[in-house]
């Protein structure tokens, strides 16, 4: 992978040049083709992806409603990173939206350069505890919309 490609996505623009080629050295590029599933709900997750081409949509089975797209994820957005932080089952489906290239970081690789390279834990981990917070917070305003609209 390129590592200035790298630099565009919001989880490692806070890294340096040499940090940015050490992670660019453990990902590994996948390519699915559109209405592929990436991964599903239950799943047990050991990576996350970051989008190289294409798009993703990442989306919850609803019971008696179907599928419910949560988001469509475009080049330079990333996804899965729950699995790389807890040992948790995947929460949502990830599908290629339109046929793309993923690179995939192994959570085992990525623990790995983060306890040699303490600099960069420390950027990544608060890049994380951001992107979740903002997650979480979509999540409830979309939980607050769906009751609004319940009641009618």
């Amino acid at each position: 992978m390129d590592a200035s490609f790298l630099k565009k996505v919001a989880l490692f623009e806070g890294l340096t040049q040499g940090q940015l080629a050490k992670v660019a050295s453990i990902a590994q590029p996948q390519q699915f083709e559109a209405g592929a599933f990436i991964f599903r709900e239950g799943d047990t997750g050991q990576e996350m992806y970051v989008i190289a081409e294409g798009r993703v949509r990442i989306s919850k089975n609803v019971p008696g409603i179907g599928e419910e797209a949560l988001a469509i994820l475009e080049k330079g957005q990333y996804f899965g990173e729950m699995a790389v932080i807890d040992d948790h089952p995947r929460s949502a489906d990830a599908i290629a939206h339109t046929g793309c290239t993923v690179w995939a970081i192994e959570r085992s690789k990525l623990d790995q350069l983060m306890f040699t390279d303490k600099e960069l834990a420390y950027v990544l981990l608060w890049t994380f505890v951001r992107t979740l917070s903002g997650r979480l917070r979509e999540t409830g305003d979309k939980i607050k919309a769906f009751f609004a609209i319940s009641r009618f």
